[in-house]
């Protein structure tokens, strides 16, 4: 049994991983470091391009709930990503670097996992996975756009936030603590004041753009829009964003302030952060003129700009099974988000139910079918709903499970219902998906 799994991301480290591990002799191949994207800057594989954060790890919240069925389920990823945690709060925060590395070294030690460097312009014969990610270089697009026909794929544009130097920003302006005083004082916020927040917007929403072919706001996907993008919808919609003061009052006033940016710890050692909700495709210079109007970081070292690229997507409802199997031909799966899951937890999702289920598949085992109360099984049956009209890119949410039986008061008391109804469903799964 051999399946060659295309791209080293998140969810083709993740499928590799599971095919390995039940026995499946795997080609993984990943044209990193022969060639890289616009968005990579190492060689290891499952670099996070955007943030370092996998969000939420609360069980209230539903990205928290997935990540908890992929832990007790076996996951690579979230076992590295649990090894290289950085405080964030209530978050799962990485060390982007000792994160991608540790993927790199388990995978590369795997004894049924033999790396392949280079890029893949044509699809292998045999069992296929195609994890090759948002930014599928130009000669494999073309071959699977000639595969699945000229409306297969759409696209959207994504964008990563700045990092800045600990060092640079100006703590007498700052503080450090987490909304709510949750966690261990994870974030340095920098207040601003309304005429402050005054001055950054209007900046904001007049700073130059750097020129990208096609870009229109309505291609933009509304969970990682760019930062300018939002200012211009409205005076106040930053403050209801990621400039939300919410929950963080300034020990010298003992106050909420009017606006406050907030700065998430990049690596372990705390000598590098990102703006947090600030990704952007503004000019570099641009970017330095106006993001230095936020007080604390009126002298801050820019160690990376942000950037915007294009990322692709598959018309999925219409393609693919709930397996994430071409229909049409289905010794051909996707992985990530090209499927149209979107974010770095649900792309290492989709990749563990690919492995799983083609691994079962390969040993003449029937397939487990993750039910829809799942947060696994919501995806792949989002992801394959021949009845969504206008698809678009999804995070995991509790809208896409089935509601409860019965009435529960309160949102976060009725999730963490949802959250308890999957986990029994997963540990009676558990034996079962694990072998």
């Amino acid at each position: 049994m051999n399946v060659t799994v295309i791209g080293a991301g998140l969810a083709g480290s993740e499928c590799a991983w599971q095919l390995a591990r039940r026995g499946v002799e795997v080609t993984l191949c990943e044209m990193k470091p022969e060639k890289r994207t616009p968005a990579h800057v190492t060689d290891h594989f499952a670099e996070l391009c955007c943030s370092n954060s996998l969000r939420s790890d609360q069980l209230e919240n539903a990205v928290g709930l997935l990540k908890e069925e992929l832990r007790r389920l076996g996951s690579l990823i979230l076992a590295c990503a649990d090894e290289t945690r950085v405080e964030a709060g209530g978050a799962l925060a990485v060390d982007r670097h000792g994160f991608a590395a540790l993927v790199t070294e388990r995978v590369q030690s795997h004894p049924h996992i033999t790396v392949v460097p280079g890029e893949v312009t044509e699809l292998p014969g045999g069992e296929v996975v195609v994890a090759s990610g948002p930014l599928t270089s130009d000669a494999l697009a073309d071959r699977l756009q000639g595969l699945l026909g000229a409306e297969s794929a759409l696209h959207f544009y994504d964008a990563a936030a700045p990092l800045v130097s600990a060092e640079s920003v100006d703590m007498d302006l700052a503080w450090l603590g987490s909304r709510y005083d949750k966690g261990t004082a994870d974030y340095v916020n920098c207040p601003m004041t309304e005429t402050e927040y005054d001055a950054f917007w209007q900046a904001l929403t007049c700073a130059q753009e750097a020129e990208i072919h096609g870009f229109e706001d309505r291609q933009v996907f509304e969970g990682c829009m760019p930062v300018e993008v939002m200012a211009r919808r409205g005076h106040d919609t930053l403050c209801y964003g990621p400039l939300k003061p919410r929950g963080l009052k300034d020990p010298r006033t003992g106050r909420e302030p009017y606006a406050v940016v907030q700065l998430r710890r990049d690596n372990a050692e705390g000598t590098v952060y990102n703006l947090v909700g600030f990704q952007t495709h503004l000019k570099f210079p641009e970017q330095r003129r106006v993001f230095s109007m936020i007080p604390a970081l009126h002298n801050a070292e820019f160690l990376r700009y942000g950037v915007m690229h294009r990322n692709t997507f598959l018309d999925s409802p219409r393609l693919l099974d709930r397996y994430y199997r071409l229909r049409a031909e289905p010794r051909i799966s996707f992985a990530g988000q090209m499927t149209g899951v979107e974010g770095y937890v649900e792309s290492a999702a989709s990749g563990f139910l690919v492995g799983v289920e083609t691994a079962r598949r390969l040993r003449g085992l029937p397939p487990l079918d993750f039910p829809r109360e799942t947060a696994v099984g919501a995806l792949g049956m989002y992801v394959s709903n021949g009845a969504v009209t206008a698809f678009q890119p999804m995070n995991i949410n509790f809208g896409i499970m089935p509601p409860l039986d019965h009435r529960v008061r309160g949102k976060r008391n009725k999730n963490a219902e949802l959250s308890a109804r999957s986990l029994r469903i997963i540990e009676e799964m558990k034996e079962e998906v694990l072998v």
